[in-house]
């Protein structure tokens, strides 16, 4: 186990992630300027469109239309970025970094919203729907559709599948069981298994029922969980808010090299803030246009937007109250000398509010792993339904999956996270591959959609309104949303 976590880390990891960052950062920049900073001037719109609800009087959301809605797509995205990196994360970035990790981690999700806007925006432009009425779409949709590449499409499919279906899910289980095992004091082999087999069955359960199930699923506990865990975090900043700028200090310090640490380097930070950062919020990893397909909604670009807001809520809001619990904790971290999850994160936050703590995050933890494996889950399905339509191969996978979320709390901390950060880097290179010569189509979209609101009127997008993209499937005006909002502009 220790060497083929060595090969991992040593061989692979620090060759891949050596580029990795570098390649975000460029793409990131290059889709600010195109678009004109859309990550940070288009702010209210992401909000609007988040809450947007096409529902006619009478009717049922998914009767009238089809598909999911534009809040239900923003929280299967978040189930699957809202989790572990969140809570144990943080925790490992900081422990190997030191607090200059938490600013890179910043970077990544300021940087890294303009490129999901443009994956998010592909993904709902180029997306079909099925005879059941649910969309489907994604990297490899807009790889074969946009690109005529169903070479990378396939391969981009296969790494997804096995990233989110297996590799991430064990992630999940693995410090969900880590979480448990903290409250309840139990570390043995047999106690992780047992919360492995739980795990296990409450996902059999629920990804066996379908997209629709997932999504019920999603937009009760994510949101929940997310303002129970906000709350607490406030209380206990608030308790010591005259510590808050200082720490805010020593993450900028830190990250740009003005101070050093015994363990953490300027370099250190940059690569596990980005490493962490990456894993959390997924910015161009072609992960959640997967879900951003799924919506329905009158133009491509407000799913973009959606997404865009998914990245910021994430990093920006759910990872820093985790950064910020830490550092305001009175434990002592050894930085760079232990990798260190959700354990640190329990011990921070008992610290400050008594021994409920520790049990409070277990609490949280668990239903954002939990939704988080029901994320992935959806994720890696809408690969393997691209890749087969048989109903037998679908299930098999669900096996695996399952089999993968048991395993997953036995694994070793170390070995899991560096499997994530092997795939995830993979996925990187495959997805940038197509949208920066897609991108081109994405900013096409948002130059019509800021003309529709300049207008004063909804954006309504209809594929004659730009006839040079082929392989447009959807946005023919058949569609109940899009033919309605035109029948309300002519009325």
């Amino acid at each position: 186990m220790d060497q083929l976590e060595n090969f991992v880390t040593g061989t692979i990891n620090d060759n891949l992630w050596t580029a990795v960052p570098w390649v975000l950062i460029a793409a990131g920049v290059y889709f600010a300027i195109r678009t004109i900073l859309v990550q940070i001037r288009m702010v209210p719109d992401m909000f609007r469109a988040v809450m947007e609800k096409p529902n006619s009087p009478g009717k049922d959301h998914d009767e009238e239309y089809g598909g999911i809605s534009a809040f239900q797509a923003f929280t299967i995205s978040a189930a699957s970025r809202v989790g572990t990196g969140n809570i144990a994360g943080v925790a490992v970035a900081i422990t190997l970094g030191g607090p200059g990790a938490v600013f890179w981690m910043w970077m990544i999700a300021l940087i890294g919203g303009a490129t999901a806007f443009i994956e998010s925006t592909l993904a709902q432009l180029w997306k079909t729907k099925d005879a059941d009425g649910n969309y489907h779409g994604g990297p490899a949709y807009y790889m074969t559709r946009g690109m005529n590449a169903k070479w990378l499409a396939v391969l981009f499919a296969i790494f997804i599948s096995i990233t989110y279906g297996f590799v991430y899910n064990a992630i999940q289980t693995n410090s969900i069981a880590e979480a448990v095992g903290g409250s309840l004091e139990r570390d043995d082999n047999g106690f992780k298994m047992a919360v492995g087999g739980i795990l296990a069955l409450l996902t059999a359960l629920i990804i066996f029922g379908g997209v629709r199930r997932i999504a019920s699923a999603t937009q009760i506990i994510v949101p929940f969980m997310a303002i129970a865990y906000i709350v607490v975090a406030i209380i206990v900043i608030a308790l010591r808010i005259q510590e808050v700028p200082g720490v805010i200090v020593d993450i900028v310090t830190h990250a740009l090299g003005f101070k050093e640490i015994v363990g953490a380097t300027i370099g250190a930070a940059f690569m596990n803030g980005m490493r962490r950062g990456l894993f959390s919020n997924e910015a161009g990893m072609g992960s959640a246009p997967n879900a951003a397909a799924t919506a329905t909604v009158s133009h491509p670009v407000k799913q973009g937007l959606v997404q865009t807001l998914g990245v910021y809520f994430d990093t920006l809001l759910i990872c820093s109250i985790t950064a910020f619990i830490i550092l305001l904790g009175k434990n002592e971290i050894a930085y760079g000398e232990e990798v260190q999850g959700a354990a640190l994160t329990q011990a921070a936050l008992a610290s400050e509010v008594g021994a409920w703590g520790t049990h409070f995050v277990t609490f949280i933890l668990f239903f954002l792993a939990f939704s988080s494996i029901l994320g992935n889950y959806y994720l890696a399905q809408t690969n393997i339904e691209y890749l087969t339509k048989s109903n037998l191969w679908l299930n098999v996978f669900r096996v695996v999956v399952v089999a993968f979320v048991f395993f997953g709390a036995v694994g070793s901390l170390p070995l899991v996270w560096a499997l994530g950060d092997t795939f995830a880097a993979t996925m990187v290179f495959i997805n940038l591959i197509a949208i920066i010569p897609l991108g081109g189509v994405a900013i096409k979209l948002l130059k019509n959609y800021g003309e529709q609101r300049r207008r004063g009127i909804d954006p309504v997008f209809h594929r004659d309104m730009l006839p040079e993209l082929k392989n447009v499937e959807y946005w023919d005006g058949s569609d109940p949303v899009t033919r309605r909002s035109l029948e309300d502009r002519v009325q």
